[in-house]
């Protein structure tokens, strides 16, 4: 089951990208349904939320496929250097995270859409250079293995489980 392009004449880039976006879909979807105080609640002895994972992966994709490529990220009202990007404050809304989650997936698309495998960036936090081949497989490990602990967080909190939203049907 995957959303990649069906057979083996596609891209490498949009079988990367259709990966991403699968678990992208499936990291917005363990939201769904759940009241503010569900998605706020602490449920690992480090405080790990399903709304704190959301706005780690809104950073995450900010730096790793924006700001690595030299494209411009928004202002960022938190320090994710201090794991700031993991806790959410009181004034921060589920609406708030949740755009800026959207707003950072559409600007690593463009960055994605514009740039070919091999181009190379540098993050700003590392002394070494990196192509978008290799940081597309390194953010999507990173959001797979998030989705994988909201997942799990999920089934706590209300008994759903699952790693993709079901088919209507």
């Amino acid at each position: 089951m995957t959303n990649a392009p069906a057979g083996s004449t596609a891209e490498e880039k949009d079988i990367l990208r259709a990966s991403l976006d699968r678990h992208r879909d499936a990291v917005l979807w363990k939201l769904d349904g759940l009241d503010d105080e569900q998605l706020r609640r602490p449920m690992t002895p480090t405080g790990t939320t399903l709304l704190g994972l959301v706005k780690h992966l809104a950073s995450v994709e900010y730096g790793w496929l924006v700001e690595t490529f030299g494209g411009e990220v928004e202002p960022l009202w938190f320090d994710p250097y201090e794991s700031e990007d993991m806790r959410i404050a009181p004034d921060e809304t589920t609406d708030r995270i949740v755009a800026f989650y959207g707003r950072a997936r559409a600007a690593a698309d463009r960055m994605i859409a514009d740039l070919p495998l091999d181009a190379l960036g540098r993050p700003s936090w590392r002394d070494q250079s990196v192509s978008l081949h290799w940081t597309l497989v390194h953010v999507i490990t990173e959001t797979a293995r998030h989705a994988g602990h909201m997942d799990i967080l999920r089934e706590l909190i209300d008994g759903a489980t699952g790693a993709h939203r079901p088919a209507a049907g």
